[in-house]
C-alpha cells in the first residue's frame, strides 16, 4: 500500500550538517524526514518557492522534456528504506505508455513539485521508521523549524 504525503517542511539539521524534507499523511499525521544534501535541499527550495534560474536547473530541464513531448508525471513514490537510503520512483504516462524510473527522493521530490505530481510513500517504508526515535527528534522541534512551506 502508498500513502499520499505532503511537504511539511524544510529545514537544516546542524547534527548532521544537511537538510530535511519532511514528510506528512494529512490523513494518520505519520512523518517521514529524509535527509537531503545542500544541493537537493535548493532544488526543492526553488520549487516550493516558485523561484526559476537564468538557465534551467536540472529538474527544470527534465520538465521541459516531458511536457515537449506531451507526457505526464503521475508520481513520485518514496519505495523503501535500506541502510538508513531511501528510494524512489518516478511514474510517468506518455501516450498508451507507463514508465516507472529510479530516482533519489530527492529528485523525484523536486521533480514532483515542478510537475504538480503527488508525492506518495511505501507504508513499509513508513513503518520501518522507528517511531520512538522519530517521536523523539520530532519533540525537540519548534513550529519555525518547520520552514514556511507547506504544500
Amino acid at each position: 500500500m502508498i500513502t499520499q504525503m505532503k511537504i511539511r517542511g524544510l529545514m537544516f539539521d546542524p547534527y548532521n550538517n544537511s537538510y530535511i524534507v519532511l514528510l506528512r499523511c494529512e490523513e494518520t499525521q505519520d512523518m517521514l524526514p529524509i535527509w537531503v544534501g545542500k544541493p537537493e535541499a535548493s532544488a526543492i527550495s526553488f520549487a516550493l518557492e516558485g523561484l526559476s534560474t537564468p538557465r534551467p536547473m536540472t529538474h527544470d530541464l527534465m520538465k521541459l522534456l516531458i511536457d515537449s513531448v506531451d507526457a505526464k508525471v503521475l508520481s513520485a513514490n518514496i519505495t523503501d528504506l535500506k541502510d538508513n537510503t531511501y528510494y524512489a520512483k518516478i511514474h510517468i504516462a506518455y501516450g498508451d505508455s507507463f514508465f516507472s524510473i529510479d530516482a533519489r527522493p530527492s529528485d523525484a521530490i523536486a521533480f514532483a513539485i515542478r510537475t504538480e505530481a503527488p508525492i506518495f510513500a511505501s507504508d513499509d517504508v513508513i513503518q520501518k521508521h522507528d517511531a520512538e526515535e522519530v517521536d523523539r527528534w520530532l519533540e525537540n522541534l519548534k513550529p519555525e523549524d518547520f520552514g514556511k512551506y507547506e504544500v
